[in-house]
């Protein structure tokens, strides 16, 4: 009887799956290769949507061999994103510009979190519980002018650093009025500042860090030039040309935000949006929708985002009710996600997203 509930259950999933994406495939012919149903011809037509995916998202490769490889690992991918689409039946997952990077690749090149679990053990001030009563049912700060827009971090594990900019960026617009995109290169090139509790975890470029220890460095350094002053060049390999004269925003102060989803709300709507760190498995397929997997592991944290707003009614048709979500802005381009964003379900600490939140003062200049 169990089996049978199991199997019922997972085809219902298929085909309310397959139901959600119909919209998108009619926009983008190159995810049907990856919710087909029918293995035989899903594999049968992968080397046209191999060739549909390196168009799209310009891929070359150097020889025979390496294309060899990199359409094997594709279709493995494309297998993986099947099994994502039925653990996350409320999100799209098909192909992406990451589809011909292995699991470890990916992991490499474009996360890069480092930190501790017990992130409200680490002697880090924590900030005042804030009331949650009068908190809107939606809210989003790009509705208010206080994020940049998307940027791309490139094949460099320097997540932490857009995230640790995205927060002061909007910290600033709170206190100043002025929206001024920020240099997560100076971060990159001068930022080697260490977890106090967690030696092992410091600020290492493209080799990871943490937006708690990025905030450390800047108010010893006094500071953050513009984005312009100091541009992102995607590497670590050169030296720190941070100049004080050209700082244009300051932090004041930071804390870390309590394991509550309400207060996280709150302190979104209050103070601007807030860095997180989140478990990133699900985003190297991930295309649109909510993401609520029913498997997500809360503890390890790998990827360091923006959450800029939440909504109150994201379409579920699994769960036959809206979901309430999280919106995060992500640092890998628009050409990724829902350009360039990811919504996550609220509310259940999926995937570790209420695990690591922190937010950031401005100094009013």
């Amino acid at each position: 009887m169990a089996s049978s509930a199991t199997v019922l259950l997972f085809s219902l999933l298929s085909l309310s799956s397959l139901s959600l994406i119909s919209a998108t495939q009619a926009e983008d012919p190159i995810i049907r290769q990856v919710t087909s149903d029918d293995a035989g011809n899903s594999l049968l037509g992968a080397e046209g949507h191999f060739s549909l995916f390196k168009r799209k998202f310009g891929k070359e490769y150097s020889n025979e061999a390496e294309h060899n490889y990199r359409f094997s690992v594709f279709k493995a991918n494309m297998a993986r994103a099947r099994r994502h689409q039925i653990l996350d039946p409320t999100a799209v997952h098909g192909v992406t510009q990451f589809s011909d990077l292995t699991e470890e690749e990916f992991q490499e090149r474009y996360l890069g979190l480092k930190g501790k679990l017990d992130f409200l053990k680490s002697n880090l001030p924590e900030a005042p519980i804030l009331p949650t009563n009068d908190l809107p049912a939606d809210f989003d700060w790009r509705d208010h002018g206080a994020v940049t827009p998307i940027k791309n971090q490139g094949s460099c594990g320097s997540c932490w650093s857009f995230s640790t900019t995205g927060a002061l960026e909007g910290a600033h617009f709170l206190a100043t009025r002025e929206l001024v995109s920020l240099s997560e290169q100076q971060l990159v090139d001068c930022d080697h500042e260490c977890d106090p509790s967690n030696p092992g975890a410091c600020d290492s470029g493209c080799n990871g860090g943490l937006m708690t220890t990025a905030y450390e460095y800047l108010l010893k350094a006094g500071g953050v030039e513009r984005e312009q002053d100091y541009p992102y060049t995607g590497t670590d390999r050169g030296t720190c040309k941070f100049d004080k004269s050209k700082i244009a925003a300051k932090v004041s102060n930071f804390s870390v935000v309590s394991i509550d989803e309400d207060q996280m709300a709150a302190n979104l709507v209050k103070n601007g949006p807030l860095s997180v760190g989140i478990n990133a498995v699900f985003m190297q397929t991930y295309i649109g929708g909510v993401s609520c997997p029913y498997i997500c592991s809360k503890r390890n944290l790998d990827h360091g985002v923006l959450i800029v707003g939440y909504g109150s009614a994201g379409y579920a048709p699994i769960r036959l009710k809206d979901k309430a979500y999280w919106i995060i802005k992500n640092s890998w381009g628009e050409t990724w996600g829902e350009k360039g964003y990811y919504k996550i379900c609220r509310g259940h600490n999926i995937c570790g997203v209420d695990s690591m939140v922190s937010t950031v003062a401005s100094i009013q200049s």
